[in-house]
């Protein structure tokens, strides 16, 4: 997207709504991951203390759940190269 067909006002307001949905879609990909990682994760409440099986669950978990993320990213990126026009960067 140019913005540089904005005046300095306008172009200020553009990047502030861009952070603050980049934002949000960070918080909700963090919630994601830890609301599906301790589901499945998460399994005995006798005692506060993680224990090694889980603390590994959740290791594989996060990773697993930050690969997948980044790949379908890169497949977005990918996906939308293709579908611009030459020309119209």
């Amino acid at each position: 997207m140019d913005i540089s067909r904005y005046n300095q006002a306008e172009q200020a307001q553009i990047a502030a709504m861009i952070e603050q949905k980049q934002m949000k879609d960070f918080m909700n990909l963090y919630s994601n991951l830890v609301q599906r990682c301790f589901e499945d994760c998460a399994n005995d409440f006798t005692t506060k203390a993680v224990s090694r099986k889980e603390e590994s669950c959740v290791k594989m978990c996060a990773d697993k759940f930050l690969k997948h993320s980044e790949r379908v990213g890169a497949r977005f990126s990918e996906l939308s190269q293709t579908m611009t026009p030459p020309g119209s960067q």
